[in-house]
Parts: structure tokens; sequence; C-alpha cells
């Protein structure tokens, strides 16, 4: 699997640098992400719960950091274990450079992983959109917690929403880390 996007962060270089090395921050923004413990120089410990089509696991696994050229990129290589539910191993890429104005901050990232067991065998299209949406909710709760709010629980928003009439989500579906929070 290969997924390469760029967003742009509502801060300054060196802010979005600091926050993508707070284990707090990431725990927060991170769909599933149950902790993210210090584990040696630059590597971490990661405990979540994903779920990809019909397979859901709690993966534990670690990450660290490489290559790392300060506050412009590193590289992150991860390898998780799922259990029956099977595995996850790549790496990514992550690079930080001035956004349009001083206040902005462009984000580039490329991943490539390999997954093995049941999450193999229910198709690159499943785990593809799946890492898609994960990715996608990670940069949404981030960029809220950069400009101050917190989207680290958008299933309770999602429910408030529907109580007040709002038209955040369609009524009657839940959102991606509703489902996934469910284990």
């Amino acid at each position: 699997m290969e997924l390469t996007e760029t967003h742009s962060l509502p801060v300054p270089q060196a802010r979005a640098w600091q926050a993508l090395n707070d284990t707090e921050i990431l725990k927060a923004c991170i769909p599933g992400c149950d902790s993210i413990e210090a584990d040696g120089e630059n590597a971490y410990a990661v405990g979540m719960t994903a779920a990809v089509g019909p397979v859901k696991a709690r993966f534990k696994g670690r990450m660290e950091l490489t290559e790392i050229d300060a506050p412009h990129t590193y590289t992150i290589v991860f390898e998780g274990q799922g259990g029956a539910a099977g595995f996850s191993k790549g790496s990514a890429k992550v690079n930080l450079e001035p956004g349009e104005n001083a206040e902005t901050t462009t984000l580039t990232y490329s991943a490539h992983a390999q997954v093995g067991g049941k999450l193999a065998q229910i198709g690159s299209r499943l785990v593809d959109g799946a890492a898609r949406k994960i990715a996608g909710e990670f940069f949404k709760r981030f960029s809220a917690r950069l400009q101050g709010g917190d989207e680290s629980q958008p299933a309770q928003n999602v429910a408030a929403d529907e109580e007040t009439g709002g038209e955040k989500e369609e009524k009657g579906k839940k959102s991606w880390t509703a489902w996934i929070s469910k284990s």
C-alpha cells in the first residue's frame, strides 16, 4: 500500500514540528490510539484499535523516528501486530515547509506499508480506503487541536449534532471513528 498526501496546517513550521513530536497530541489525534509511550531514543511503543472491513483488532507496535532534520523532515518506521488479524509494517517520510504565509505550514507525507494475515486477505481496496479514512480523521483532529479546538472525540460531537439537528453528519449515519471505537 502506498499513500501520499499534502495538508495545510494552521500554524508556523516550528509549532507544527513541536506538535508532531508531542505524544499527548498524537495520542489524542490518532483514531483508536490507546497509548504512545517512549521506548528508547526517538522510539515509541504504540497501542491502538483499528477495523478494516470485517477485521477489527487491537494492535501493539513500535514506531521509530529516523533521518531527523528538525524542523523540516523525518521518517517514521513502524511495525504492529494484531494477533490473528495480522500485521502491518512500513515507513512514512514526513516533510514540513513554510506555507503561503508565516502562519501556515505545508505538510507532505509519503507512506509505504505492507500488511499480512487476515488484513491482506480482505483486499487492498479496503485496506487503502481504511488507511485514507484514518489519515483523514487524524489530520482533521490535528488541525483542530493546533487551532486550539479539541477534535479528539468526534463520535461525541456527531451525537450532539444529531440531537441538535446539526448537519455535520447525515442523520442515522455514524462516523468512521464511532465505528472503530465500539471495540
